[in-house]
């Protein structure tokens, strides 16, 4: 039975990572069954009792996840532009859209995205894509290493996570600003609270670019700070790399203890190597550090 399980899981993740390459292409029934290799007239109907998703409403929301992403973090493309990339014939029909699942046009949400909205409306797409997502790891997929401090300009969030969004949008903006372009300077995020403590407001994350160049805030609150060099406990993660909490958890929970190491006085951080909607969702990865003394 886990046999057939696995087998079931892996044909279905085929299914996904088809999905997140060929958002352009028209996935129809045909193309996507004979990728799961079942037939098409019961793949539908394992599709929604795998993921909880119809696989168009599935397909659907993956499209207008990337929209929101170009509208709200890059301004290369126009509203139309976008449109036409996310399945719409026309702008009118993709804003009509757009504003019955978020609550606002997409030239609005390019201005000021409403992050609440635009979460809640993702909740069944996140939920479906965890279905499968990595969350055991072995000791074998660790490695200790030591890292060189890094000077580093921050952004700080603090606050209830539903709106990070909005301070992405922020520091996307000012490293554009700044000239500090994620291929030539590397990205960090420090967390310096649980994913979901007790109370939303006393969740803070800090947003980095790693930069030796004098800091001009251009309008924004920036820091300059440094992120320690030292022994690491490093886990690379590959795709959905918009959760790290299970490699973190396995990281504190399993591998330190086994470890025999003792972890130092900073907080565990990430380094985002690939970023969606420049690559898959499934192709994104990160490094998880874990200072150690």
């Amino acid at each position: 039975m886990k046999a057939a399980l696995r087998n079931h899981h892996a044909r279905m993740q085929r299914v996904l990572d088809h999905i997140d390459r060929h958002l352009d292409d028209d996935l129809d029934l045909d193309t996507l069954s004979g990728i799961a290799a079942y037939s098409k007239y019961h793949f539908h109907r394992q599709f929604t009792a795998t993921f909880g998703l119809s696989v168009h409403r599935y397909i659907q929301l993956a499209r207008m996840k990337r929209a929101s992403y170009q509208l709200a973090y890059s301004d290369a493309q126009s509203v139309t532009d976008v449109a036409m990339d996310a399945g719409y014939d026309a702008p009118d029909a993709f804003a009509r859209a757009f504003r019955q699942r978020f609550g606002q046009t997409p030239s609005s949400f390019r201005k000021s995205p409403d992050w609440e909205p635009w979460l809640a409306a993702f909740g069944p797409f996140d939920d479906a894509r965890s279905k499968l997502m990595q969350k055991t790891f072995t000791a074998h997929d660790v490695t200790v290493r030591d890292v060189p401090a890094t000077r580093v300009a921050i952004i700080e969030h603090r606050g209830d996570p539903a709106t990070l969004g909005a301070t992405i949008q922020r520091f996307i903006a000012w490293r554009k600003t700044a000239g500090l372009h994620p291929k030539t300077s590397p990205t960090f995020n420090v967390w310096r609270s649980e994913r979901r403590p007790a109370s939303p407001a006393d969740y803070s994350v800090d947003l980095c670019v790693g930069t030796d160049q004098p800091i001009a805030a251009h309008g924004e609150d920036v820091k300059a700070g440094e992120i320690p060099g030292g022994r690491c406990a490093v886990l690379r993660v590959v795709g959905n790399t918009h959760n790290l909490e299970p490699a973190a958890l396995f990281l504190y929970r399993d591998w330190l203890p086994a470890s025999g190491e003792e972890a130092r006085d900073f907080p565990i951080y990430c380094q985002r190597l690939s970023f969606f909607p420049e690559v898959p969702e499934h192709e994104t990865v990160a490094d998880l550090f874990l200072p150690l003394k």
